[in-house]
């Protein structure tokens, strides 16, 4: 990986002062800064090529067309997928679950279970209360473990729930509350072996290291560009090629039919079938330019960076008064929650913005997990391949000043 200052000055919005001082951005698991490469390919979309894909003959739609496809294959390279058909662009890990979850819901009845983690981000979670009300399906969850789920998921209760009975298990690949990264292959080889439909959000993962779909072993995963200095907007669906095609199309309307009529219609086969109307062409290219970067950086050496940067922020942050830190006290993915025991995660927040500081601060749509752990809300910081060991030390010396402030230490 080059050094992190070289890789900073790739990042513009890095280059600024917030209340005097240089940004410390730390809010990477809610969304990444881009580097210039993306922004680049998206304006030069813009200026030269702009025009609609698949339905031209003049020279910008063939050349827009050519980068879109282009721009799948990339992707696909970048996860490992066996072939770009396979890769489904969506607006992000939220309408890609929901494209699966509805479509899904269709096999399900009575008596099915779908099984989930209380780990689940909404995203995760939502779609599949929706399928369980659709379906007459029942909705169960694998229980986290700790007081402050420091040990993962239950392994005892997931023995227990993963029964011929499950027909869909979904989790999470990294919890964008607790730092939990779970063992994906391990999970989806176990559920494959009880004839379930496995499920992926990799929203916190994708982006943060080697990455291959072939050896997770999902039915379906999905991501979203913006968490991987992509572009907002614009994610993926990744789907074994006859899944997607057995999928019944959530949207429908132009460029995912294959012959139209009055009264009837027959789709086109995925990933055309999935993605009815003008798809966000530019968001592609920038997510493809993401993958080049992200590629050049080392993907190896920017999950070390990352896990490196969130050990220090745990062990520093454990030296604070009165403080409670989530998830595993382990490895753990590229970021730390925190609660103080008298100070509010947006108070923590808003003191830390006055020191050029941006943390999260609020339930991280963790509901649920947050109210079995007796919390409103957590602090949150997240790293990324451009930050610093320095802007961790600022973060916590930013936090006493916060604590100080509260008569709290």
């Amino acid at each position: 990986m080059p050094s992190v200052p070289d890789l900073r000055r790739d990042f513009p919005a890095l280059l600024q002062q917030v209340n005097g001082r240089p940004l410390a951005y730390l809010d990477n698991a809610a969304t990444a800064q881009k580097p210039r490469a993306v922004i680049d390919a998206i304006v030069g979309f813009y200026e030269r090529d702009n025009s609609n894909v698949h339905r031209g003959l003049h020279a910008l739609s063939m050349r827009a067309t050519h980068a879109y496809e282009g721009a799948r294959e990339r992707v696909a390279r970048f996860i490992g997928a066996a072939d770009p058909t396979e890769v489904v662009f969506t607006r992000g890990t939220t309408e890609s679950i929901n494209l699966v979850a509805r479509g899904l819901a269709a096999t399900l009845k009575p008596g099915d279970v779908i099984l989930a983690t209380e780990m689940e981000h909404h995203s995760n979670l939502l779609p599949w209360q929706q399928a369980a009300h659709r379906s007459g399906a029942e909705l169960r969850l694998v229980p986290v473990t700790g007081a402050d789920a420091e040990g993962g998921l239950d392994q005892a209760a997931l023995d227990a729930l993963l029964t011929p009975a499950v027909k869909i298990f979904t989790f999470t690949h990294g919890s964008n509350t607790l730092g939990t990264v779970n063992p994906a292959a391990e999970l989806c080889a176990r559920a494959r072996a009880v004839g379930a439909v496995t499920v992926l959000d990799a929203a916190q993962t994708a982006g943060h290291g080697a990455f291959d779909v072939r050896g997770l072993g999902a039915d379906f995963t999905a991501f979203s560009g913006h968490k991987m200095c992509g572009p907002t907007g614009i994610g993926v669906l990744h789907g074994r090629r006859e899944q997607l095609d057995q999928l019944e199309p959530d949207e429908t309307g132009g460029g995912m039919v294959a012959q139209a009529g009055f009264t009837e219609s027959r789709w086109k086969p995925a990933p055309e079938r999935h993605e009815a109307g003008t798809p966000h062409v530019a968001g592609a290219i920038g997510l493809a330019a993401a993958c080049d970067y992200l590629e050049a950086a080392g993907r190896e050496a920017i999950a070390a960076h990352d896990a490196a940067l969130a050990r220090l922020a745990f062990d520093r942050l454990a030296e604070l008064p009165g403080i409670r830190l989530l998830g595993p006290r382990g490895p753990r993915g590229g970021l730390v929650s925190f609660a103080f025991a008298d100070v509010h995660a947006h108070d923590v927040v808003t003191l830390a913005d006055e020191d050029g500081i941006a943390l999260r601060g609020g339930h991280h749509c963790n509901q649920p997990l947050m109210r079995k752990l007796g919390l409103a809300s957590t602090a949150r910081a997240s790293f990324y391949l451009y930050n610093t060991e320095e802007e961790v030390e600022r973060m916590v010396a930013s936090l006493r000043r916060v604590l100080k402030f509260f008569g709290a230490t």
